[in-house]
């Protein structure tokens, strides 16, 4: 069998959660034998790396090409992506978020390039004006495929788009699959993700500031980077929470800075499925999550069972579910032995192969199509 050409397609693979599972993807199906080459519009600072055989192309036009106009301008980068796929000949593109979704498949029309697109968080968010839902509604009925995170994010498109959809969730990184921390936990509340708006950092630092009095031993650390960052060490200072708060930026090793975590706590204002809770979860961190849209964590997490689900934007609710982890080792116990269960149900031989098994099926698809037009 002749050896499959897989293209990703995303904006950059700058340090975040869905840059994250694109690129373990790509190194899954090329370590798998596919051919691999993704593609993204600018290459950022701050980025994941990957395999040495994975190719990598830029869709950006140059800067000397960027006019005044923005329509010209457009149609530039709608004729260079259409060129890539042109040249690099893939079986199938997989593209993520927003509008790259739709460049994916209007540059890709007429070319007998299978197209599966996928939406990554709330899709209310990332399709967030009038003319971006429908544009969505008229271009995501001819894309192949359609992969969405989330059971509740299926109402928001339409039956032509829901009858095509599926659901294939994220997998956890090889690094979080380690058995349970089974010493005494560091005192320590612990937050992973970008800093910026819709992670709600300070819904966290406001619950913690209020437990502090009665927990003078516990300290706060937000790991990420982002435009809040100095913001919020501004107002952790205000509070006079300065060395009891934490704000490191990024870190390369996020699985063992929070293994021995008492807490962890995802505070996002929505959500597709949260890469950093699937692995504080996996590695046994009683966890409380956001039950924010669209659905994500509610489908990780069995309240009271695995973990503990708070509503958006109420540090007081927030308070309360850290209380009842850290005033009762009994029932963070449990929180820790049922959240560890995840890595059976997302484990990442299993979860890939799912991907793989569908990108097959989209592939056959189109082969069968291809093979009756030339008959």
């Amino acid at each position: 069998m002749d050896k499959k050409h897989i293209a990703m397609f995303i904006s950059s693979l700058n340090k975040g959660g869905s840059e994250r599972v694109l690129v373990n993807l790509a190194g899954y199906f090329y370590r798998r034998g596919y051919a691999v080459t993704i593609v993204t519009q600018y290459r950022t600072e701050n980025e994941y790396e990957i395999d040495g055989g994975i190719q990598r192309v830029y869709s950006e036009i140059p800067d000397s090409e960027i006019g005044k106009s923005r329509v010209i301008n457009f149609i530039k980068r709608f004729r260079r992506l259409r060129n890539i796929w042109k040249k690099i000949k893939p079986d199938l593109i997989l593209s993520f978020i927003g509008k790259n979704n739709m460049m994916a498949i209007l540059t890709s029309r007429f070319l007998s390039i299978p197209v599966v697109i996928s939406v990554r968080g709330e899709p209310k968010e990332e399709y967030y004006s009038k003319v971006l839902r429908w544009a969505a509604m008229v271009l995501f009925p001819m894309a192949d495929g359609v992969v969405l995170q989330s059971r509740r994010s299926i109402d928001f498109f339409s039956r032509s788009v829901q009858k095509k959809a599926v659901i294939l969730p994220n997998s956890i990184h090889p690094a979080f699959m380690r058995e349970v921390y089974a010493g005494e936990r560091e005192k320590k509340i612990v937050a992973v993700g970008r800093v910026d708006a819709n992670k709600n950092h300070i819904l966290i630092i406001k619950a913690f500031a209020s437990l502090a009095e009665r927990y003078p031993d516990y300290e706060l650390v937000i790991y990420g980077e982002g435009e809040l960052r100095s913001g919020l060490l501004e107002q952790v200072r205000e509070m006079g929470l300065q060395d009891r708060v934490h704000l490191p930026g990024s870190i390369s090793d996020v699985a063992d800075a929070i293994y021995k975590a008492s807490v962890f706590v995802l505070s996002s204002n929505s959500e597709g499925m949260p890469n950093t809770l699937m692995e504080a979860m996996a590695l046994g961190i009683p966890s409380v999550a956001t039950d924010c849209p669209c659905g994500g964590p509610a489908e990780l997490i069995e309240n009271g069972v695995n973990g503990l689900l708070t509503e958006v934007d109420n540090w007081r609710k927030m308070e309360e579910n850290l209380q009842k982890i850290i005033g009762d080792k009994d029932f963070a116990n449990k929180l820790s032995k049922n959240a560890a269960k995840i890595k059976e149900k997302l484990n990442p031989d299993l979860i890939n192969a799912k991907w793989e098994e569908y990108f097959c099926r989209m592939m056959e698809r189109k082969g069968r199509r291809r093979r009756r037009n030339d008959s």
